[in-house]
């Protein structure tokens, strides 16, 4: 996996609240989709008329309807650094003129990536398709964890409404996208396979986090998260957490109740970085993991799979696999 410099300390803000932090970037949507619409739509025209143009919010969305549309779609992403902060993202007009010219859209919803919704409502469409991959899993709001991709039941349920609104679009080609799907599935399996080995070879294997990134693929590999939700949620939103719960968090390693210690190396400040070096200091191996898929080297499937390895690698041994 890619190999990032953390980000410096910073205060990031919290994702509920993140409407605050796009409210100032409305107006230049606005100017955005007025004054490159045209341009936009001339440019989507300039393409052949057999290739749709489409976008997804997070570049994992992004590659899995790659996968899915192969020569017909033509798709670009918002979210795509692995070295910046995903929360704290910012639009601006050349991605209003990106989604204006967007025939379907997939995005993650949860409140993960609201500043989609925004530019949507700015150039609305009637003819546009959105994927909302919480609603396709018939998540509430509420729901806790945004982190969707991580979860073995997303892309699967998510790639086949792209097969789906890509035949809709173009019904001459539905055997092909239904083909790619087919496809895609079946490349799932390594993954799945890896996870469910794990599960059978480690059970009651126990981790700590810091953020919540990674928890539905602990989950779906039978670990057990020692950290607190609430805790992972403080640091996910930017909130110091209590005293109390940092030395609860710092007692997993120091007591050696966890076998391993998964932090978002995405996004880094100075009390994650301290838990880190805890960590390393017990001599409790440290996986890395990402928001982001890291790019180039990796479609959706091998970046997941990566992710099991590293962790099973840890789990395994006492060799720091900070780095995948």
């Amino acid at each position: 996996m890619v190999n990032t410099a953390g980000r410096p300390a910073a205060r990031r803000f919290p994702r509920r609240y993140k409407a605050l932090v796009l409210a100032g970037a409305a107006a230049a949507v606005a100017m955005a989709v007025a004054g490159c619409g045209t341009s936009a739509t001339n440019a989507a025209s300039a393409r052949s008329s057999t290739v749709i143009n489409a976008i997804g919010a997070e570049n994992e969305y992004a590659n899995v309807l790659a996968q899915i549309g192969g020569k017909y779609v033509h798709v670009s992403s918002i979210l795509n650094n692995p070295n910046t902060d995903p929360h704290t993202f910012e639009s601006s007009p050349s991605v209003a003129s990106e989604v204006s010219a967007a025939q379907l859209i997939v995005q993650n919803g949860v409140g993960y990536d609201t500043f989609m919704n925004k530019i949507e409502s700015a150039s609305p469409n009637a003819g546009r398709k959105v994927i909302i991959a919480q609603q396709v899993l018939g998540l509430p709001d509420s729901t806790p964890n945004p982190h969707l991709w991580y979860d073995p039941k997303t892309m699967p349920a998510v790639a086949k409404v792209m097969a789906a609104d890509l035949s809709a679009l173009q019904p001459a080609h539905k055997a092909f996208f239904q083909a790619n799907l087919k496809t895609f599935d079946a490349s799932l399996a390594p993954w799945l396979n890896a996870i469910a080995a794990f599960k059978a070879k480690y059970p009651g294997a126990t981790a700590a986090t810091t953020e919540p990134v990674s928890d539905y693929l602990l989950q779906a590999m039978g670990i057990n998260n020692l950290t607190p939700f609430s805790f992972q949620a403080d640091i996910m939103n930017g909130v110091d957490p209590s005293p109390q719960d940092i030395s609860l968090q710092d007692g997993f390693f120091t007591q050696h109740k966890a076998k391993v210690f998964v932090y978002n190396q995405q996004v880094v400040d100075a009390l994650t970085t301290s838990i880190r070096q805890t960590a390393l200091k017990a001599g409790v191996p440290v996986v890395g993991v990402y928001e982001t898929m890291p790019t180039p080297g990796y479609r959706y499937q091998s970046w997941m799979l990566a992710e099991v390895h590293a962790i099973q690698k840890a789990v395994a041994s006492k060799i720091s696999t900070e780095k995948l």
